[in-house]
């Protein structure tokens, strides 16, 4: 019997490489599988944060990582974005409504979308003493202006002008009662300012703490002046919420309930 060589070589050639196509495509779809299940750990969790009820605006919506301690406000359309991990715990604040947390779950896509419904409170109020409650930006202002009223006092070349006046500043009551005022004016503006972010943090459900027990924790806080003028707000709601959870521990029979 005859035998084509030619034609039997063409025919291998022709197996052979239908052979190398299909190993490529089989590498190239397990590559694809793989590639898609593989978990993202580096995530962006945006989307909008709504009424259950109606459609509202939310002009103090606040969005935190509990897991890494970082957060920032959303927008008035009730619109987010976030950086975070598969784990972190989300929690979404704003004034008036049931506080609401969620968990970010593992996946492959790295960036995250989804919509997140609050509640708002329905209480009943007792008669209570009503302070208002500042803003953030207001209350910023006013601890970048913090200044010590200035008394007179005589330094320097004037001291060698006015002799008199200088021994008459240092050593007299009256002087001294007036630095003394001045000073404790002071104090107490930097106390009425805690006591204003205190406020705005109980409205927001950031910290847990009533009116009448604010001014023995403002005293055991005794912020540094310096502090408070230059810290993000960031950086002091989460200062203060430490030191509150310290504070509550060293006197546990005053927050029993």
């Amino acid at each position: 019997m005859f035998i084509n060589v030619n034609t039997t070589i063409l025919n291998i050639i022709t197996i052979f490489i239908g052979v190398k196509k299909v190993a490529i495509i089989v590498f190239v779809l397990g590559v694809g599988c793989l590639h898609s299940s593989a978990q993202c750990i580096d995530m962006t969790l945006k989307g909008a944060v709504m009424d259950t009820t109606s459609n509202i605006q939310f002009y103090d919506l606040l969005v935190i990582n509990r897991t890494s301690q970082e957060g920032q406000y959303g927008k008035a359309s009730g619109e987010f974005s976030i950086q975070c991990n598969p784990g972190d715990q989300i929690a979404f604040s704003v004034k008036g409504y049931h506080h609401k947390a969620i968990t970010v779950p593992k996946q492959s896509k790295c960036v995250l979308d989804t919509t997140i419904f609050i509640q708002s409170k329905i209480q009943e109020y007792k008669e209570v003493m009503v302070y208002p409650i500042k803003s953030l930006d207001k209350i910023k202002k006013e601890r970048e202006s913090l200044a010590k009223k200035e008394t007179r006092t005589v330094t320097g070349v004037s001291v060698l002008q006015s002799p008199i006046t200088a021994l008459y500043e240092r050593f007299s009551k009256k002087a001294r009662s007036k630095r003394k005022i001045a000073k404790m004016e002071h104090q107490d503006e930097i106390n009425a300012i805690v006591k204003d972010l205190l406020r705005l943090y109980v409205s927001y459900d950031v910290v847990y703490l009533d009116e009448e027990e604010f001014m023995d924790f403002v005293r055991y806080l005794d912020i540094n002046e310096n502090y408070l003028k230059t810290a993000t707000d960031y950086e002091l709601v989460t200062y203060i919420q430490a030191r509150l959870d310290e504070y509550k521990r060293m006197n546990p029979e005053i927050f029993k309930k």
